[in-house]
């Protein structure tokens, strides 16, 4: 099929997995479409994640309900199989997706309905358009990234495995599930790992025998459609790695680690601290409590017989770096060759050219449905619900979308049928005229 000058109903830009989602219900709804990747099919799992990556989620959960992982329901799917899951579920489903097409600019027609999209294969036109690039578009490093050569210096994205840094020891800013992770990874290479602790939620990896997965579901936490203020962008530290366990930072430090609190500044070779390492590691704690509090109040209240955990609460000692924090560290007397920044990721919208961002570029939307008509924004998180930025989340999510989209094609065939009466009465009571006029 040749792209140049194709005329299509609604064109997804992405095919992760909220544009593998978004197609799955606009073919049920029998919108035409096309979905248009730059790359491959699920790239980023496959190029833009460390290599012993797994998902956060067991198999059971983290999936959408129309195909199951073809390994144990309790297991953590790996990158690749993750891609390799999407891949399957657009055969299965005989989706439009076509690859190595990139987007360079989408603009609203001044004269005539929907919109003109720019690609590398030429122009496309669509009466609607849904963004499905997701949340992790564009790696972010802070302003206070140290300019020195020396350094070897890159973010959690383009981080793959130990052999591939310099020798000697590692800093890593940021402590949500990327960093933890790959700090941990690092320790057991015998590598010396100096992690950098913000604010953070810790929430068990399972408790009394169940994934915290599932808690947070019967708990309602991953329909919260509302998130509590200034914890919007949070991050939380859980793991899948080896099988899944509890994140747990004393544990870590007493194999070695040492933690430090929230990075703030380099200079002269000498990073510094905030002194809140202690503060961020208690709220983390606060927060992997109330998750057991409420969970057992749950096992009370439905009689569930599920096997109590008295261990869960239990607490190794604060290890030395907790109790007498580093502000300061030489980096070149700490032997720091490398620093890899798990700094999170920004979104780029900019070949969005329409009326649908804030003054600081965020999406204006309600549940994805952009304040531009016709435009539609999927896979970013609390797009509707905590759950948004999840595998089964954006499905959900790309249900409503599609829809919505449907909706509106059913009342504009309405329009246009009326149009169409309009066009064939004056077409009528003109042909009567002239037939008179003779």
């Amino acid at each position: 099929m040749t792209l140049n000058n194709l005329e299509i109903d609604t064109l997804v830009v992405g095919a992760g997995q909220a544009g593998v989602a978004m197609s799955e219900h606009l073919s049920k709804l029998g919108v035409p479409h096309l979905v248009l990747e730059r790359k491959r099919i699920a790239e980023a799992w496959r190029s833009g994640r460390w290599d012993s990556l797994v998902a956060n989620g067991p198999a059971w959960h983290d999936r959408f309900p129309g195909l199951a992982f073809d390994l144990d329901p309790d297991a953590f799917a790996g990158k690749e199989q993750v891609a390799d899951y999407f891949e399957q579920y657009v055969r299965k489903y005989n989706l439009p997706v076509r690859t190595g097409v990139e987007v360079k600019r989408v603009l609203r027609n001044s004269d005539r309905p929907g919109f003109t999209i720019d690609t590398n294969q030429g122009v496309i036109h669509a009466n609607r358009v849904v963004a499905a690039t997701g949340p992790f578009q564009r790696p972010v490093i802070p302003a206070i990234a140290p300019q020195d050569p020396g350094l070897h210096q890159l973010h959690s994205a383009a981080y793959y495995n130990p052999e591939q840094l310099p020798e000697g020891a590692v800093l890593v800013v940021g402590a949500g599930s990327s960093g933890v992770q790959i700090a941990e990874e690092l320790l057991r290479a015998g590598r010396q790992v100096y992690l950098s602790v913000g604010a953070h939620d810790r929430p068990p990896r399972s408790y009394r025998n169940r994934d915290f997965c599932w808690w947070l579901g019967v708990l309602g936490e991953w329909d919260a459609e509302i998130a509590k203020p200034g914890r919007e962008h949070v991050t939380i530290a859980v793991s899948g790695a080896r099988g899944g366990h509890t994140v747990d930072f004393r544990a870590l430090a007493h194999q070695g680690m040492t933690l430090v609190g929230l990075t703030q500044s380099f200079e002269g070779g000498v990073a510094r601290f905030q002194d809140n390492l202690a503060e961020n590691i208690k709220r983390g704690d606060e927060n992997y409590l109330a998750l057991l509090d409420a969970a057992d109040a749950y096992v009370a209240r439905n009689g569930l017989d599920l096997p109590e955990e008295p261990e869960a609460r239990k607490r190794l000692p604060d290890p030395a770096c907790l109790t007498q924090p580093l502000r300061e560290l030489d980096l070149a007397q700490a032997q720091i060759s490398t620093i890899i920044w798990a700094t999170g990721y920004g979104v780029d919208f900019s070949w969005l050219q329409v009326d649908t961002f804030d003054a600081n570029g965020k999406p204006q939307h309600q549940r994805g449905v952009s304040k531009e008509p016709g435009v539609y924004f999927l896979g970013l998180p609390w797009l509707s619900r905590r759950g948004s930025s999840f595998i089964w989340g954006v499905w959900h999510d790309a249900k409503h979308v599609a829809g919505h989209i449907a909706t509106q094609r059913t009342y504009l065939a309405y329009r246009d049928r009326e149009q169409r009466a309009d066009a064939e009465q004056t077409s009528s009571i003109s042909n009567v005229s002239t037939f008179g006029a003779h």
